[in-house]
């Protein structure tokens, strides 16, 4: 059901559907895995009653990712404690707050990988997030939740985060529609952190023309009469089928990048995930450390072994990654200063069995979304499909969320669906 099909139904209907949709399309054994609250039935309906109906996302259901702050439930960012530590919401975050305003209607809350620090759907706590159409392959994350829930068809859209790659990555597995936001921005600086500096508010939708809806509604779309100007870097590391797919589907959208600026970009974007793990690892570890000790046995393993990680990065590593940092943030400004917009591959692999969620490849993931993050840019993914039935995705880099390129790029999408 698109953005329209839901605005067409009563709210006692779109209630019913909402939860009828929780439970045939996500098995029982994967609900707490995906879903971290749903509202019921009667506070359902009431808040399709109450939308504005003048609101461009009016009678729109949606799921939020666990980092963001709704009065009256508690908020836990995929862990098992961060209540005991943090005071109870006082009131909704902002994105919650203009998302109301717009008419969108919250119907409960996702789950994510534990404090949203990883691209995989693993969690200790909840479960795994499994991919909703392939059983035993992750659903990416670490808005994982978010990314199944539109991906299965329970919601048409749910808000995630994205910090090193957390709407790119599951956006990319589920086949979906994903828009990840800048640093600083009101959305993300009430939300549950994980690495300020890098942090970005965004959300997924299935389809081209709800993204440009909600895009539409939430930042403003803007056009242009010419062409936008843009090229394709084909990343090292992808696989076959997934260098051969990308190509195609870049291939409608623009040309390749000519062998200067390809050679220009790969040469700064290839020590990216390093820098991003010396510098978002600083950040995280600040905000984790008056925690760390007393709740040592309450993080899952696989954050437990990250912020051991962290604890002992020291302002040396960072003093040596600072000048390729540097040099990453100024090759994004020279190459806008040419083009409006980059296109790279969103995964190097489609989702990854449970068995392949390894340290090796969340940095050969990192390699492909870190560069982007590290010049604190807007980011729209495409879904690409793979012969195997399975998709990856494009992800459209952009030096401004109001870029003309999002209206354009979206409109060439829903064309090609046509």
């Amino acid at each position: 059901m698109t953005f329209g099909d839901w605005q067409h139904m009563t709210p006692e209907a779109a209630a019913r559907e909402v939860r009828r949709r929780v439970e045939a399309y996500l098995p029982a054994a994967q609900r707490s895995a995906a879903i971290a609250a749903l509202l019921d039935e009667s506070a359902l309906a009431a808040g399709f009653a109450a939308a504005p109906r003048g609101g461009a996302l009016r009678g729109i259901p949606y799921l939020l990712k666990d980092l963001f702050d709704v009065k009256g439930m508690p908020t836990f960012a995929g862990s098992s404690f961060l209540p005991e530590v943090r005071p109870a919401p006082g009131g909704d975050s902002t994105l919650v707050r203009d998302l109301r305003g717009a008419g969108a209607v919250l119907s409960g809350k996702t789950q994510l990988f534990e404090f949203a620090w990883g691209l995989t759907g693993e969690n200790a706590h909840y479960g795994d997030c499994e991919h909703p159409r392939f059983p035993g392959r992750t659903s990416g994350g670490s808005s994982s939740g978010s990314a199944a829930a539109v991906a299965a068809g329970i919601v048409p859209l749910a808000v995630g985060t994205d910090t090193g790659g957390s709407i790119r990555v599951p956006a990319a597995f589920c086949g979906v529609f994903g828009y990840r936001g800048v640093p600083g921005e009101a959305w993300i600086a009430d939300a549950v952190p994980l690495a300020p500096s890098f942090d970005t508010a965004g959300w997924f939708t299935r389809t081209a023309s709800d993204m440009r809806s909600a895009i539409g509604a939430l930042v403003g779309l803007r056009t242009s009469d010419r062409t936008p100007s843009g090229c394709y870097l084909e990343m090292p590391g992808l696989e076959p089928e997934v260098a051969a797919a990308c190509r195609e589907a870049a291939g409608e959208l623009t040309r390749p990048a000519d062998a200067t600026t390809r050679a220009e970009l790969l040469d700064k974007f290839a020590p990216a995930a390093e820098i991003y793990g010396v510098l978002a690892g600083l950040e995280t570890w600040k905000i984790h450390r008056k925690w760390a000790e007393k709740h040592r046995g309450r993080y899952g393993p696989l954050l437990q072994e990250r912020l051991d990680r962290a604890r002992g990065i020291s302002q040396a590593q960072v003093a040596a990654v600072e000048p390729s940092y540097e040099a990453i943030k100024l090759a994004w400004t020279k190459f806008f200063l040419t083009y409006d917009y980059l296109i790279v591959p969103a995964s190097p692999f489609p989702a990854l069995a449970k068995a392949d969620c390894t340290q090796a490849n969340r940095l050969r993931m990192m390699g492909l979304t870190t560069p982007a993050s590290l010049g604190a840019l807007p980011v729209l993914t495409i879904p690409v499909p793979l012969p195997s039935g399975m998709t990856t995705g494009l992800q459209v880099v952009i030096n401004r969320p109001q870029s003309p390129v999002v209206s354009w790029v979206l409109d060439v999408c829903r064309q090609s669906s046509d």
